[in-house]
């Protein structure tokens, strides 16, 4: 058994048979995306330095930057401790986002109440 044998072995996919992987960029640690791999995806990502993803929606493979040139590098990555998620660090050419923005999570910022620490309390 191959280590990424190995490594799809341990990990623990959802009953769709989908692992969730948040993509990082490596240097300054921006949270970029959420995508899901399958087994296939998982063992191309770890195994070919580019990103590849299961699209739920078309029900195929996918590697970023294929059609966009939005390409994402792999420089390293991690499963979680109970292994059913994966951290996939990246070194991302262009947007991440399929709306051009740098991060999907800058489309839709929300307004949370803020916790404070020191008080155990949401501050106001």
């Amino acid at each position: 058994m191959s280590d990424v044998d190995a490594v799809i072995e341990r990990a623990t996919f959802d009953d769709a048979g989908l692992l969730p992987a948040i993509i990082q960029q490596w240097d300054t640690k921006e949270v970029l995306m959420l995508g899901y791999m399958n087994a296939e995806a998982l063992r191309r990502t770890l195994t070919e330095g580019r990103v590849t993803f299961w699209s739920r929606s078309r029900q195929e493979f996918w590697r970023k930057g294929d059609t966009s040139g939005n390409v994402q590098y792999v420089k390293g990555a991690a499963l979680d401790c109970d292994d059913d998620t994966l951290l996939v660090q990246v070194d991302q050419i262009g947007a991440a986002c399929h709306t051009g923005a740098r991060r999907c999570f800058d489309v839709d910022p929300l307004d949370p109440v803020i916790g404070d620490p020191v008080v155990g309390s949401p501050t106001t």
